[in-house]
């Protein structure tokens, strides 16, 4: 090639590689992509990059709104939208434009927690007929691919994010939960719904608060954030040791198997990583199926649960969303103990106390539900399969709590009580055709009296109340329902609905301080 002509072709390529640096496109924040779900009925923000100083127009639905990017990031917010299954383009414009096609609007949910929200579809109870008729364009599908971060972050960059309409191959690995949900609850609606799924196994419920909420106790400073930071060391010297060991093996060319230490969970680490970049898409509100992890803390599960809503709802400025948890299924925590075993007697339990920390900041924070699955745990396996149940629940529950329709979300709960000689009156709330599932007497029941010594009850259904009496209590003062690992109950309303385990004490628990 001729000098003068090289000279040139250099000179175009290197202006055009400047102007790509100078030009950043414009882009729209993972979670907006083809087939989304936008939330009707209240401002839509839409957001992503751009050039500082870029001029950035969104239109959708016949609005049209404009921007300037600042520090390389532009938002706006769209007015609120009415529900339509017609999919329909957003156009962003910049210097470049990008359109999504197939964008609806609906209910959009956050699905959320640990292993039992993360249980997949193919593992579920008996899934083939179940993913086989999934397909539903308007159920979509939105999974956050898992991250730890010791900061907050702002996008999903980290790996392709997108959303999907439910089909069979779209639902076998999605949240079991999630999806039984979802697919309950969008015929009940009649409109579009959005699931976007972010969840993790084992994780606990710190992990899911951001540092700042964590720190607003100095409690949590304590009990939580100083205990990590010798877990923290000890964890990097193991680390350590193993790379070593590692490396040697290597030098030496002999075969290395051993794996490297995992990672303990470090507070607000998903926070950080999984929820933080989801903030502000606008959403209807939240499902959480996790305790497990706390457990061993559930006297501190009541302010932790409540503090960590608090602090999604701060964060994610919509108000007080619902927020809707799943009550901890039974589980017999591996013991491998017969029915007669585990119903010998009346014990203390962790996993009650965990429950009860549920009910109580449903109790105490607005717009909070707990749906009860007593009745579809698995006594030696800490995943119960049958998940259809579950997500069921959570939808009644959001039909009445966000949406407000008259249908039974509830099974029986705790109301007051009387007394009539020796024998104490339960009267139950949401208790209309109160049964058993066998027909036999309920069981599950406890009694005390001033002694605190605890023996089984004989049970027997009146109206909307159970009478209790023993023999062993003639003066029975508390009562206790479903207080165990693994609770063996069969006290149902007229829906089928379970009745949630409580009790009327107030004596000092085996995780309270």
């Amino acid at each position: 090639m001729h000098p003068a002509k090289f000279l040139r072709s250099a000179f175009v390529a290197l202006a055009g590689l400047t102007l790509g640096i100078a030009r950043a496109d414009v882009s729209l924040h993972s979670l907006f992509t083809d087939h989304a779900v936008l939330q009707q009925g209240r401002p839509v923000p839409v957001w992503g990059r751009a050039a500082d100083g870029e001029t950035v127009t969104v239109e959708f639905a016949g609005q049209s709104v404009t921007t300037v990017a600042q520090s390389g990031r532009w938002s706006v917010r769209l007015k609120p939208l009415k529900a339509t299954a017609e999919g329909r383009n957003l156009e962003v414009r910049g210097r470049n434009t990008v359109v999504l096609t197939d964008v609806v609007v609906g209910e959009v949910w956050i699905c959320s927690g640990q292993s039992n929200m993360e249980w997949p579809m193919t593992a579920s109870f008996e899934p083939a007929a179940d993913i086989a008729a999934s397909a539903n364009p308007n159920l979509r599908l939105f999974t956050v691919t898992k991250r730890r971060s010791p900061v907050p972050q702002a996008d999903l960059n980290h790996a392709p994010h997108a959303w999907g309409a439910a089909s069979p191959e779209a639902v076998r690995r999605f949240s079991a939960v999630g999806y039984y949900f979802g697919r309950d609850l969008q015929p009940a609606l009649g409109v579009p719904v959005g699931l976007i799924h972010t969840s993790w196994g084992g994780s606990p419920a710190e992990v899911w608060m951001s540092e700042d909420a964590i720190k607003a106790d100095h409690l949590y400073t304590r009990d939580i954030l100083d205990p990590y930071v010798p877990v923290k060391r000890a964890h990097e010297a193991a680390l350590s040791k193993w790379r070593a060991a590692k490396a040697a093996a290597e030098a030496k060319g002999e075969k290395f198997t051993q794996g490297a230490p995992g990672a303990p969970w470090c507070p607000a680490e998903l926070y950080n990583g999984m929820l933080r970049p989801l903030m502000p898409y606008a959403i209807a509100g939240a499902i959480w199926y996790q305790g497990e992890s706390n457990a061993g803390r559930a006297w501190q599960y009541r302010s932790l649960f409540a503090d960590m809503i608090r602090n999604w709802r701060s964060d994610w400025n919509q108000g007080d969303f619902p927020f809707l948890a799943v009550q901890l299924a039974p589980w017999d925590k591996g013991r491998k103990r017969s029915i007669a075993d585990i119903t010998a007697k009346p014990v203390e339990s962790d996993w009650a106390e965990l429950r009860e920390a549920q009910n109580h900041v449903a109790k105490t924070l607005p717009g909070v539900g707990v749906a009860v699955i007593t009745d579809v745990g698995d006594k030696d396996d800490i995943h119960p399969n049958k998940k259809a149940p579950v997500g069921v629940r959570l939808s009644l529950l959001a039909q009445t709590m966000a949406y407000g329709k008259k249908v039974e979300s509830s099974g029986p709960t705790y109301g007051s009580q009387g007394r009539s000689g020796s024998t104490l009156i339960l009267n139950l709330n949401h208790a209309r055709g109160l049964k058993t599932t066998d027909g036999a007497a309920p069981t599950g029941f406890a009694l005390a009296g001033k002694d605190g010594v605890w023996h089984w009850a004989t049970a027997e259904i009146s109206g909307s109340s159970v009478r209790l009496s023993s023999p062993k209590v003639p003066h029975p003062l508390h009562v206790r329902y479903g207080w165990d690992d693994f609770p063996v109950l069969n006290l149902v309303n007229g829906s089928g609905l379970p009745a949630s385990p409580f009790r009327t004490d107030h004596f000092r628990g085996v995780t309270q301080n």
